[in-house]
């Protein structure tokens, strides 16, 4: 499946924009629309065209990624959206291993899924893991999104 545009603007909403890399609350470098990896360094700057081009890129690998994953589910375009919107911000990895991921392929309709997305709202900060309201939102979001298929 194809990630709609619909939900790349969101993600690039809810990731913020930042052209200097920076930490973000769980101190992973970040720059852009939440672009992260070893190509980001402190002090870094890229341009706003570089920005939407890393986005791009990212969220197009974890389209693909997503969709091997789910690989002999039916799913809906928005319920797709909304896991890869999800495994962009927690990790493929930590999707893999959610019971989000165990109810989708056993039934991509069961209502259980809308209180899954909303097991992934913390990060660790400081040491500590603790809920964000930031991500709170953007679960809520997502899994409205998934559900308004």
């Amino acid at each position: 499946m194809i990630l709609t545009n619909e939900i790349r603007a969101k993600m690039m909403q809810w990731e913020g924009y930042r052209l200097k890399a920076y930490r973000c609350p769980a101190g992973v470098l970040t720059i852009g629309y939440g672009h992260t990896g070893p190509d980001v360094t402190e002090g870094m700057t890229i341009t706003g065209p570089q920005a939407v081009a890393l986005f791009n890129a990212d969220v197009d690998k974890f389209a693909r990624s997503v969709e091997a994953v789910l690989a002999g589910v039916s799913l809906k375009q928005k319920q797709f959206d909304a896991l890869v919107s999800l495994a962009y911000n927690i990790g493929l990895g930590n999707l893999k291993k959610s019971t989000l991921l165990k109810n989708v392929r056993i039934n991509p309709d069961d209502p259980t899924i809308r209180a899954e997305f909303l097991k992934h709202v913390n990060a660790r900060v400081n040491g500590v893991l603790k809920p964000l309201p930031g991500l709170v939102k953007r679960r809520t979001a997502e899994a409205d999104h998934y559900f308004s298929a």
